[in-house]
C-alpha cells in the first residue's frame, strides 16, 4: 500500500497529464507565487524590513506551503486533513489574544507540519516534499521544508543570554540550544517556555529560530511539566509511534490526540503582552488550567 503523499502526487500527475489541473507546471506554480509576493525577491524585501535572515527563509518557506496546501485542499486524499483543520478553526479561532490564544504561527505550524491524516500518517509538509520531486522547487526550499516538517512543540527552561540569542534548555531531554525569538520577547532566566524551535536550514546559520510567539509559563514548575510529560509517555504504553520518533518527541510534535496543544494553549491561558502570550497550568490537570470549561 503507497503512502498518502504518494496518492496524492499520483492525483496530480494523472491530472496534470489529463489537463485537468496543472498543479505541476512550473507557470501555473510560478503564477500563483507573484500574486501571493512570493518571488524570489521576496526574501530579500523581509530581510531588509529588519526580519532575521534565517526568520526571513522561514516565512517566506511557510507561506509558500500554505499556497500550495490550498491548492491540494480539494483533493481526496486530504479530506479528512481539511475536516480537522476547519473543526479546529471554528473552536480556536486562531488570531491573537484577546480574541484567542492560539496564535495563527502556532496554528499554522501545527496544521501544516504537525497534523497527521490518513494511513500512512502524513502531513502537508510530508506531502509536499514528496510533490516537490516533480516541482521540482530550488534547494534552499527545500531544505527549509525539511527543518519546519522536522520542527515540534517543546517546554524549555530559559538559561539566560548569549549575545542577541536566548539560550533554552528543553525540560524531558536537557539539550540546550541558542535561539533567536522571532517575536522580540527576550524573557528572563528562569522562566519556562512552550515554543516551536526550527533548526538551521543550512550551514550558514548556527542558532534555531523560535518559530512560534512565546507562551510563556506562569506559575508552574518544570518539576510539573517534567511529571507530566513522564505521564503522557506512561499512557502512551506500547502504542505504535510512526516514522521511528521517539515517545517524547511524538508527544510533543501530535500530541495524545490531533488537537491537544490547541485545546492545551486554549485552556491555559491566562494573560498577553504584544511580544508574548501567559499560560498557567498543566495540560492533563483540568483544574489547573484557568479557562478549562
Amino acid at each position: 500500500m503507497g503512502t498518502t503523499a504518494n496518492a496524492v502526487a499520483k492525483i496530480i500527475v494523472a491530472s496534470r497529464d489529463n489537463g485537468v489541473i496543472d498543479l505541476t507546471s512550473r507557470r501555473a506554480v510560478m503564477e500563483s507565487i507573484r500574486e501571493a509576493h512570493l518571488d524570489k525577491d521576496r526574501v530579500s524585501e523581509l530581510i531588509a524590513k529588519g526580519h532575521d535572515p534565517a526568520h526571513a527563509v522561514l516565512i517566506f518557506t511557510q507561506n509558500l506551503v500554505s499556497l500550495l496546501s490550498e491548492a491540494l485542499s480539494e483533493l481526496k486524499p486530504l479530506r479528512q486533513f481539511c475536516r480537522i483543520v476547519a473543526k479546529a478553526e471554528d473552536e480556536y479561532m486562531p488570531s491573537y489574544p484577546p480574541v484567542s490564544p492560539v496564535t495563527t504561527s502556532f496554528f499554522t505550524m501545527w496544521a501544516l507540519f504537525d497534523l497527521q491524516f490518513g494511513q500512512s500518517h502524513e502531513t502537508i509538509g510530508t506531502c509536499i516534499q514528496t510533490i516537490s520531486k516533480d516541482m521540482p522547487f530550488p534547494g534552499w526550499i527545500e531544505d527549509a521544508i525539511g527543518v519546519m516538517q522536522a520542527s515540534r512543540m517543546g517546554f524549555y527552561v530559559h538559561c539566560g543570554f548569549e549575545e542577541r540569542y536566548v539560550r533554552l534548555r528543553e525540560i524531558g531531554t536537557g539539550a540546550i540550544t541558542r535561539c533567536f525569538s522571532s517575536s522580540g520577547y527576550q524573557g528572563q532566566e528562569g522562566q519556562i517556555w512552550f515554543v516551536r524551535l526550527v533548526a538551521p536550514s543550512n550551514a550558514l546559520v548556527n542558532y534555531h529560530v523560535v518559530k512560534t510567539t512565546p507562551y510563556v509559563l506562569v506559575g508552574t514548575t518544570e518539576n510539573m511539566i517534567e511529571a507530566y510529560l513522564a505521564r503522557e509517555i506512561t499512557r502512551l504504553g506500547n502504542k505504535p509511534i510512526p516514522h521511528d520518533m521517539d515517545a517524547h518527541s511524538f508527544i510533543m510534535k501530535h500530541g495524545p490526540s490531533p488537537t491537544h496543544w490547541n485545546e492545551y494553549v486554549f485552556c491555559a491561558y491566562s494573560n498577553f503582552q504584544e511580544d508574548a502570550v501567559f499560560l498557567s497550568g498543566v495540560p492533563d490537570m483540568k483544574e489547573s488550567l484557568p479557562c478549562a470549561s
